[in-house]
């Protein structure tokens, strides 16, 4: 289990309903997917290694949960402006976190 944070330290954290616009295989990777994600005030390219379970088709218009106020990061030469959430309990299967309505991009997780 990982350290215990404050509700003052978890209210940094920014969740947002984002949509999956497009979505692509990084080259040279069998992990990446490449994706374009509207966050509601934005369109924004996040990258995710979840290639193992999901082909980037599968993720065109899926509605995830996005950490949006995470630094930006580079990830094998593209610029990652944000994560999506996902759950692992064997180091191996997958699961993205999705809403089970149709929710507005930007829409706040609480």
């Amino acid at each position: 289990m990982s350290e215990t944070i404050t509700y003052d330290d978890f209210k940094k954290i920014e969740l947002r309903i984002g949509k999956v616009k497009e979505a692509e295989a990084v080259q040279g990777s069998k992990n990446l997917i490449k994706m374009k994600v509207d966050i509601g005030s934005e369109e924004r390219q996040i990258v995710a290694g979840i290639a193992k379970c999901y082909k980037p088709e599968e993720m065109v218009g899926k509605q995830i949960v996005v950490v949006a106020n995470l630094a930006p990061k580079i990830i094998r030469g593209f610029e990652s402006k944000g994560m999506l959430l996902a759950a692992t309990d064997t180091g191996e299967e997958i699961v993205l976190l999705t809403v089970d309505k149709d929710t507005n991009p930007g829409t706040t997780v609480q």
